[in-house]
């Protein structure tokens, strides 16, 4: 299973939000920068990225730090948040992501979505299905849609994404464990899925439970900048 460190950006700082929370909001001294040299040279090769002002501003803003990330290491940067036009698109490619993550533009713009598929390849984009409660969130989590997760996740299988991140926002910074039967359930249902787990890694046991469950990714946010996981597990952990 592939590690894959976040980096949740606001203001151009390290931050952790709970539930999608931006008012329970923590910020972390390392800046992004610092933070993605000590994931590479502990042995990572993807990191993920996220727009958080991005996300709530509805375009991209943390291009910059992307920038920055993407010219001085070699990681494979995944980039999400505030995708919603083409020009932000672009600009995430160009400013050095391997691969975007769009979760709302594909819920509220679906055609669009699907001209993305065709004209930039689905291997550089990565469907973000974040769902609470079973449905769809948009916008930072901050709405509902009436979007079923499975039935979003068919659409865009059947368009050709095959690289889904899952997020159950209930999870996601509580350090209560992820949603474990859900993906199973998702693994099941969806052959072929290359299904990214996110929200609730609390411990190293949790990231073995999911390496058992068949998960081929996951995402650890807040149990490393809270101390549960720490960096040497981290390393030896992607390298396994």
């Amino acid at each position: 299973m592939e590690i894959v460190p976040a980096i949740d950006i606001i203001d151009g700082k390290c931050v952790r939000l709970t539930k999608g929370d931006y008012n329970v909001c923590k910020t972390y001294s390392d800046n992004p920068l610092d933070m993605a040299l000590r994931f590479q040279d502990a042995g990572i090769r993807r990191l993920h990225l996220v727009d958080l002002d991005g996300a709530r501003s509805k375009h991209i803003v943390n291009y910059p730090t992307l920038e920055s990330i993407a010219g001085h290491t070699n990681l494979i940067v995944d980039f999400g948040g505030g995708i919603k036009t083409r020009a932000d698109l672009e600009t995430a490619l160009e400013s050095g992501a391997q691969m975007v993550t769009i979760g709302s533009t594909a819920v509220t713009r679906p055609e669009l979505m699907a001209e993305w598929i065709d004209e930039f390849g689905p291997e550089h984009l990565i469907l973000g299905a974040d769902a609470r409660d079973g449905k769809i969130s948009v916008n930072g989590w901050k709405e509902d849609s009436e979007l079923t997760l499975c039935d979003f996740i068919r659409n865009y299988m059947q368009k050709g994404i095959t690289r889904v991140l899952c997020t159950d926002i209930n999870r996601d910074g509580m350090l209560q464990g992820p949603a474990l039967e859900l993906y199973k359930s998702l693994l099941k249902e969806f052959p072929g899925i290359h299904l990214i787990a996110s929200g609730g890694v609390s411990s190293v046991k949790d990231l073995i439970d999911l390496k058992e469950a068949g998960l081929p990714a996951s995402i650890v946010g807040k149990a490393y900048y809270e101390g549960h996981i720490t960096l040497d597990q981290l390393s030896r952990l992607s390298q396994e």
